[in-house]
């Protein structure tokens, strides 16, 4: 795969004085603006997860990304022959300079949308990815056994949107830090209409990688699973949270 050129030094990254303002479109148009479209990655990059990921992947995929920032994923996919890729981010300013950065690459089509509300007709594409965004819509939860109302809306409307344009049989790929007792009752819902599984990458602290698959049925420990994100809250066991070593706050603050 080839490598992109090489860059000056970054500045720092921009970091919020509260993890709130991971919801405010205001940072990341400022965060951007100061960035620009050098590439910044959570979780790492391609290489980290290329196996697993390429394992759901087939030539000629019409691929969306949601909440692409600044990543170099949709491009580093492009460089592996995967050439109709759509990546959306709600932030003017981000999409502004990915577009002008990769502008070589017809393959590579950008637009400002919000995945609660995506714009695309009903099975417009065979894979959503998304690396990070969910975990971002969700910094301000402290207890991961009793997700906020609010919380469970905001995931339920991007998770419907997503099972709506993906066509039958297609895939959405969700890469997160969230373990599968927290973050598997989410996707775990019948309405969606999708299997679920996992798998890890990582050394140390592991991430997660979750594929639904559009069309098949919830395993019934699954569907119980999913079932039990709507249950009363009750106490939970404790929880023993590990350090994560990547440079954002929050993501060593939660455990979703």
């Amino acid at each position: 795969m080839e490598e992109e050129e090489e860059e000056a030094a970054p500045r720092r990254r921009q970091l919020p004085d509260s993890n709130a303002r991971y919801r405010d479109r205001r940072f990341w148009d400022s965060r951007y603006q100061d960035e620009g479209a050098a590439p910044a990655e959570w979780f790492g990059g391609l290489e980290r997860f290329r196996e697993q990921l390429e394992a759901e992947l087939s030539p000629g995929d019409r691929i969306l990304v949601l909440g692409c920032g600044n990543s170099a994923l949709s491009y580093n996919l492009f460089q592996l022959g995967y050439t109709d890729i759509t990546s959306i981010d709600y932030s003017p300013i981000c999409i502004a300079s990915v577009q002008d950065r990769y502008a070589h690459c017809p393959g590579l089509h950008w637009a400002v949308m919000d995945a609660r509300a995506l714009t695309f007709v009903d099975g417009s594409f065979d894979v959503v990815l998304e690396k990070g965004t969910l975990d971002s819509m969700m910094v301000e939860e402290t207890d991961p056994w009793n997700v906020s109302s609010e919380a469970r809306m905001l995931l339920d409307q991007v998770l419907t949107e997503v099972s709506r344009v993906l066509r039958p049989g297609g895939r959405f790929i969700s890469i997160t830090f969230a373990q599968p007792h927290f973050r598997k009752r989410h996707y775990a819902q019948p309405a969606y209409g999708w299997s679920v599984r996992h798998t890890t990458y990582g050394s140390g602290f592991h991430y997660f990688i979750y594929v639904m698959r559009k069309g098949e049925e919830l395993s019934p420990s699954d569907l119980a699973l999913g079932q039990s994100l709507h249950l009363p809250p009750q106490t939970p066991p404790p929880v023993h949270y590990l350090q994560d070593p990547d440079s954002e706050n929050f993501l060593s603050a939660i455990d979703l």
